[in-house]
């Protein structure tokens, strides 16, 4: 049977009206970055047969399918009109974020707050040299800074314009966004002076295979993928303490402890004179860029300290 058949086309743009709403938008979306009807139930606080009828409302207002469903166990894909449709309802889904956020932005206009999101390397180091710049062109300019450590929990505030920028690690590409390339930070190897490691001449990560390693908690993305990417790699590191903190993760590696992974920025900042690092060659590349939505007017405030921190960053 064919996809014409089975799904009626739509020859008139005002025969959409009322037939497509943001319920079906988000769950077109939702299903297309998990993969599965039920992750996106889950995810959108739905039933999974809202989501399906959602979907299948969707389609035939379209006049087409949306998604392959291969059955079993193995994800759904998206169409190539599927494709089509997901990136006009991300758009669509921006258009009414950023209508709703300069709303907000236009009910405290008076109070000259800018809300940045970032996270603990770039707050630490690339923020306050901006900051004083901000204070002294634009004086009485209150900024509130949010701790984030996910780039997509980042990127989410941004969207819903519960930030005006975001200090972002390895942003993806993404319309929504102006994205400015700031900084390289790549992953270095903390440990002290006079630790052996330090001997060693153009040391590969290999030197970590069977090493002791103190870590931050798995449920960080990028400690994640850092694991993920030694363990293909055949670096087996034993991994004596996990933390969520910056401070006692140093402390723990000044002690003696074990040797740690951490991007350059926070190492060149270490707290303890003990301490140094090491920037071994052939690693994944990470980068910090500052994110801004193109989709919502962009105060002269926030464009005062997006200049600021590019020239701290030398961009």
């Amino acid at each position: 049977m064919s996809i014409t058949s089975e799904f009626p086309p739509i020859r008139f743009a005002q025969e959409l009206d009322g037939r497509i709403g943001l319920r079906e938008l988000r769950a077109v979306v939702a299903v297309a970055d998990t993969g599965s009807f039920r992750r996106a139930a889950d995810e959108l606080g739905y039933s999974q047969s809202a989501i399906s009828h959602q979907i299948a409302l969707l389609e035939r207002t379209l006049g087409t399918a949306l998604f392959t469903r291969p059955g079993g166990r193995a994800a759904i894909a998206l169409t190539a009109a599927g494709a089509s449709a997901c990136r006009h309802a991300r758009r669509a889904l921006s258009a009414v974020e950023a209508m709703a956020a300069d709303a907000r932005q236009s009910a405290r206009d008076g109070l000259h707050s800018i809300r940045v999101g970032a996270f603990g390397t770039a707050a630490a180091d690339l923020l306050p040299t901006a900051l004083v710049t901000l204070n002294e062109e634009r004086p009485g300019t209150s900024v509130v800074i949010s701790k984030e450590t996910e780039s997509h929990d980042l990127l989410s505030s941004l969207a819903k314009g519960e930030l005006d920028l975001a200090f972002v690690l390895n942003p993806p590409p993404d319309e929504r966004f102006e994205t400015i390339p700031l900084v390289e930070d790549p992953w270095v190897i903390l440990t002290r002076k006079d630790d052996p490691l330090c001997a060693r001449v153009d040391p590969t990560f290999d030197v970590l295979h069977h090493a002791r390693l103190i870590a931050w908690s798995r449920r960080w993305r990028t400690q994640a993928e850092i694991e993920d990417l030694l363990s293909r790699r055949g670096i087996d590191p034993t991994i004596v303490y996990r933390t969520d903190d910056n401070l006692a993760l140093q402390r723990l590696v000044a002690l003696g402890l074990g040797h740690a992974l951490m991007g350059r920025l926070a190492a060149r900042t270490a707290v303890d004179p003990r301490l140094t690092w090491l920037q071994p060659r052939g690693i994944v590349r990470r980068q910090i860029a500052l994110c801004y939505p193109r989709q919502r007017e962009v105060s002269g405030a926030v464009m005062t300290l997006v200049d600021a921190v590019r020239t701290r960053a030398g961009v």
